[in-house]
């Protein structure tokens, strides 16, 4: 028995293995919230995307860029306003909290202060949001007529 010796294992983990569910699970959300918001009928789709992109807007409040928040907070609540009236404000309210996402993902707290990966997963959701605001929301779900208010 020679005690002078070492054995040392070394284990090879494929990163690209952990970034799959990272980037995939972002995506099938969009899609599911497309799918989701598709149900509504106009104006009410146009209404709930706004209020919804203000709301997304104070995700980040205390995410560790200070005053910087409030200031992002503003600028998507001015384009969720605008959102009442123009689907490509919203888009635009998306990709710029798309570019928040990174901007925590590498130098702030992530949304989710448990997962690290949170924030650049919500990147990629966010720009599947994005782009279907940006062609004007068109709705990919078509229900029935009994199942929807015949007003």
């Amino acid at each position: 028995m020679n005690r002078g010796c070492e054995v040392k294992l070394t284990l090879s983990v494929n990163r690209s293995f952990f970034a799959l569910p990272i980037l995939l699970s972002p995506i099938v959300v969009s899609v599911v919230m497309i799918g989701f918001l598709s149900i509504l009928s106009e104006p009410q789709r146009q209404k709930f995307s706004a209020i919804f992109l203000a709301g997304a807007g104070a995700a980040y409040l205390s995410g560790g860029f200070g005053l910087w928040e409030f200031g992002f907070c503003a600028v998507i609540t001015v384009l969720a306003y605008q959102g009442l009236r123009h689907y490509r404000a919203i888009a635009a309210g998306w990709v710029l909290h798309t570019c928040w996402d990174i901007a925590h993902h590498y130098y702030g707290n992530p949304i989710i202060p448990f997962a690290a990966t949170s924030s650049i997963g919500c990147a990629v959701c966010d720009l599947g949001l994005a782009a279907w605001y940006a062609i004007g929301a068109p709705q990919i779900i078509r229900w029935p007529r009994l199942l929807t208010n015949p007003r």
